[in-house]
């Protein structure tokens, strides 16, 4: 697990980066800005669908928590 440092620290330069869009004008260090899991806080492999990492995807279909994905088999 990320520490809760990071999701928080993120968190607030995604809501700086976000009211700098909305009123216009560029922010300053805009590319500290990335996505993270919003479960783990991995910054890879992050799913912009889903809003979590590959990893934790692949836990919730196999458990069938996330709706409409099951495993595939052929």
């Amino acid at each position: 697990m990320v520490r809760k440092a990071l999701i928080v620290k993120q968190t607030k330069l995604m809501e700086r980066y976000l009211l700098a869009k909305k009123e216009g004008r560029k922010m300053k260090y805009a590319t500290k800005v990335y996505n993270r899991c919003s479960i783990t806080g991995r910054p890879k492999g992050y799913m912009r669908d889903f809003g979590i990492s590959r990893c934790v995807f692949r836990e919730l279909a196999e458990k069938g928590q996330i709706p409409g994905i099951r495993k595939s088999s052929w």
